[in-house]
């Protein structure tokens, strides 16, 4: 997972450093003075790297638990946790000051870390779930003995056992 999130993170990175900055391949960088949205951009583009290895490498041992692969709980996870380093961003440029290609990176990497842990939580749980985890909310075939707290299987014997019991 950290690898896969390492890759989408160079990849957004990348781009953010591009359109924010120039990258040393302009003087001119496309979105110099619109730093959030050259960052949502990236991030887009880091997405769509991120859910492939994702799904092809890091949770290839889970089967999709959704019609459309989990594509759709992926991006929505992730503009759901975009926020989270925005907000990064948002207070190093604009209540720190801060706007030099350092700054903008430290607190870009700051919330893509935060982002990241709540992101992991969020796949594991909702879009590549275990196999069967589907299902864990099922009621199962076991009752809970009004007793001392012990489960007890619906079989004929048992119920004979807690009848004299």
């Amino acid at each position: 997972f950290m690898v896969v999130g390492g890759l989408s993170t160079l990849t957004s990175f990348a781009i953010f450093n591009f359109l924010l900055h120039g990258l040393y391949l302009t003087s001119r960088p496309w979105l110099v003075d619109h730093p959030i949205s050259a960052f949502v951009i990236a991030n887009l583009a880091g997405m769509a790297v991120s859910y492939r290895l994702s799904r092809s490498w890091t949770f290839r041992h889970r089967p999709p638990a959704h019609a459309d692969g989990g594509r759709t709980a992926f991006f929505a996870i992730n503009l759901a946790t975009m926020p989270i380093a925005i907000a990064c961003l948002w207070v190093s440029r604009n209540a720190l000051h801060l706007d030099d290609p350092v700054s903008d990176n430290v607190a870009a990497v700051i919330g893509q870390l935060l982002g990241q842990a709540a992101r992991f939580v969020l796949f594991r749980t909702y879009v590549f779930q275990k196999p069967g985890a589907a299902l864990d909310h099922l009621p199962s075939h076991r009752a809970v003995d009004d007793g001392p707290a012990r489960a007890v299987e619906h079989r004929p014997e048992h119920a004979r056992e807690h009848r004299a019991g």
